[in-house]
Parts: C-alpha cells; structure tokens; sequence
C-alpha cells in the first residue's frame, strides 16, 4: 500500500550544511554540533547528523543560504537511525521574517533546479 503524505508543503531534496544547538527543558545549551539538510520546505526540515536527536527536542539551528545566514528554532519530530547517521524531521517554531524571505527564495530557486536536472540529456 501506498503511503499517503501528511506534509502541508512539498519538500525539495537540499543538501547543506548547518550547524544546530540542542535545548533542554529550561532552554540551556546541550549539545552543539553540525549536519545536513537532506531536504527542506517552507516549515521544516530532514537533518543528517551525527549524533541521535531525540523527537521533541528543541534546536536552534544556523542555515547558510549563498550569503545569508538564517537562524531558526525547531522542535524534532521524528528521528529514525541507519548506516551509522540519524536522521531527523524538525518543524520550524520561530523564523524571523527575513529569514521566511531567504528561505522561501531558496525553496524556489532549489524547486527550479531540480527541475532542470530532470529534464531529459540529449
């Protein structure tokens, strides 16, 4: 069967690198490290890391799009582990209103490129 899909916006495969900071219950620092975009959309993201996110944890998390820099908090929402990497969903809580603007730039101009490498080769 199947698998019917629950994501409110299409998510274009991305790869970039970021770097995230892990939040505890009081929002103290717990972890930081780096990762990778695996694919993004206007609310949320799939992040390669690492280490294992665990769902519900709260990031903050830097994203450099050509010559912006966005920086976004996100709650995981679900986590999954193979070939010795983790993978997590992470749904975007707070993004300034510029950052909205980069980013849905980039989502765009990303959605475009991968068009152009669909297309057929002659």
């Amino acid at each position: 069967m199947a698998r019917r899909e629950q994501r409110k916006f299409i998510r274009y495969d991305s790869l970039h690198l970021l770097d995230y900071i892990i939040l505890d219950d009081q929002d103290r620092t717990t972890t930081y490290s780096m990762g990778r975009t695996l694919d993004v959309s206007i609310d949320g993201i799939k992040l390669e890391t690492h280490i294992p996110i665990t769902t519900n944890s709260k990031l903050l998390i830097t994203v450099g799009l050509e010559d912006d820099l966005i920086e976004l908090e996100g709650r995981a929402t679900h986590e999954a582990e193979g070939n010795g990497r983790y993978t997590s969903g992470v749904t975007f809580l707070k993004i300034t209103k510029n950052g909205r603007r980069v980013l849905t730039k980039y989502v765009k101009a990303f959605h475009q490129r991968k068009q152009e490498l669909e297309l057929p080769q002659d």
